[in-house]
C-alpha cells in the first residue's frame, strides 16, 4: 500500500514538474516576443514621439507584447537599453538616430537581442541597426513636382536639425532634382521641428522672396509651413491627411511614411533568427515595403490640381528608382541653407 501511495505520489510530482517545465518554456518564448521604444518626448506630444508609440504598438499584430519609456535623457540611454535587454527583450527600439551610440555599448552584452534606431543612419554588426526610408528618393520627386507646379520658377524649403543625415538626404535631394527641373531652390533650417510659429514665419519670408511651391521635413512644425501657404494661396507638401485637410486647395501631396510596415517586416526577419548589424532603408527599390508613399488623401496620391503629364513624370522617376537606374547621393553643400 504504501508502494503504491509513493508511485502514485510519484506520478504526480512528475506530472506537475513536467506542467512547470512547460510553464517555464512557454513563459521564455513569451520573453522572446517581447518589443520595447525608449522615447526622447512624451507619447502626448502629438508628433515624433506619439509616432513612435503607435510604431512600438503595431507590433503587437506580429506576436510581440510592448513596453516603453518616455522622456528618456541622452545620459539614461544606456541604462535603460541594458534594463530593457537583461529582461529578455528580443527588440529593443531607440526613437532616433541618437540612441545608436548607447546601443553599441550595450549591444556586446546582449548578443540575442536585436537593438533598433528608429529614423537612424548607421548600425554596428551582429545586432544593432538603423531603419529609415529613402529621403533621398522621395526628397527628389518632391523636388520635381516643385519645379512643374511653380508659376514663378522659385521653390523653397523649410527643415529642422540642419546636418542630420536624413534631413541632408531629403533636402539636398529637394534642391538637387528641383534645380534639375528649371527651378530656383532656397533652403531655411529652423531650431525647433515642433515650433509651427517659427516655421510659419520662415514659410513667410520665402513666400515674400518669391517661392510660390514649399516642401519641409519637420514635425509638428509642418502645420506652419501649411498655414502659411494656406494664408498666401500658394502650394505646399506636407507629412500626413492633416495637412491635406487643413489646406485642401494648396496640399499637392504629402510624404507618408510607412513605419509599421518597415518594422514590422524587420521584426518578423528577427523573430525568424535573422540578426542586423546594418542600416536598412526601405524605398522604391525595396517594394512592396517602400518606407513611404506620395498620398495627398487614402487611396489618391495626388492633389487633383497636378496635371496628368506630372503624375507621368513622378511615376517614371519612381520606376527608374526601383529599377536602379536612377540613384541620387546629396550632400550637406546640396542641403545647405539659403539659396
Amino acid at each position: 500500500m504504501l508502494l503504491k501511495r509513493s508511485l502514485a505520489l510519484l506520478r504526480t510530482l512528475t506530472s506537475a514538474t513536467i506542467l512547470l517545465a512547460g510553464l517555464g518554456a512557454a513563459s521564455a518564448a513569451m520573453a522572446e516576443d517581447k518589443a520595447a521604444i525608449l522615447l526622447p518626448g512624451s507619447i502626448n506630444d502629438q508628433s515624433w514621439n506619439a509616432l513612435g508609440y503607435s510604431i512600438l504598438q503595431s507590433l503587437k499584430s506580429h506576436g510581440f507584447a510592448t513596453a516603453y519609456t518616455e522622456n528618456v535623457a541622452d545620459a539614461d540611454e544606456a541604462e535603460a537599453l541594458r534594463g530593457y535587454a537583461s529582461q529578455g527583450y528580443k527588440v529593443v527600439m531607440g526613437h532616433s538616430g541618437r540612441f545608436v551610440s548607447a546601443m553599441e555599448q550595450v549591444a556586446p552584452d546582449f548578443p540575442t537581442t536585436q537593438f533598433i534606431a528608429v529614423s537612424g543612419n548607421e548600425g554596428m554588426a551582429p545586432n544593432v541597426m538603423s531603419v529609415d526610408y529613402n529621403n533621398a528618393q522621395f526628397g527628389c520627386q518632391i523636388g520635381l513636382l516643385a519645379a512643374r507646379m511653380s508659376k514663378t520658377g522659385k521653390v523653397a524649403g523649410v527643415y529642422g536639425l540642419e546636418g542630420v543625415p536624413n534631413i541632408t538626404a531629403q533636402a539636398g535631394a529637394f534642391r538637387l532634382c528641383a534645380t534639375k527641373a528649371g527651378a530656383k531652390v532656397t533652403i531655411i533650417y529652423v531650431k525647433d521641428m515642433e515650433d509651427a510659429a517659427a516655421a510659419k514665419e520662415a514659410a513667410l519670408s520665402l513666400i515674400d522672396q518669391g517661392a510660390d511651391v514649399l516642401t519641409g521635413k519637420l514635425n509638428a512644425a509642418i502645420a506652419g509651413v501649411v498655414e502659411a501657404a494656406k494664408e498666401r494661396n500658394v502650394y505646399v507638401t506636407g507629412r500626413g491627411f492633416d495637412q491635406t485637410k487643413a489646406a485642401p486647395d494648396n496640399v499637392l501631396t504629402n510624404i507618408v511614411e510607412d513605419w509599421p510596415s518597415m518594422l514590422g517586416k524587420t521584426v518578423d526577419e528577427v523573430k525568424a533568427g535573422k540578426p542586423f548589424g546594418t542600416f536598412l532603408q526601405y524605398g522604391y527599390d525595396t517594394a512592396p515595403v517602400t518606407g513611404a508613399s506620395l498620398l495627398y488623401a487614402e487611396g489618391t496620391p495626388f492633389s487633383p490640381k497636378v496635371p496628368a503629364s506630372v503624375v507621368k513624370e513622378l511615376d517614371d522617376m519612381a520606376a527608374q528608382f526601383k529599377s536602379g537606374t536612377l540613384k541620387i547621393a546629396p550632400t550637406q553643400q546640396d542641403a545647405r541653407s539659403g539659396s
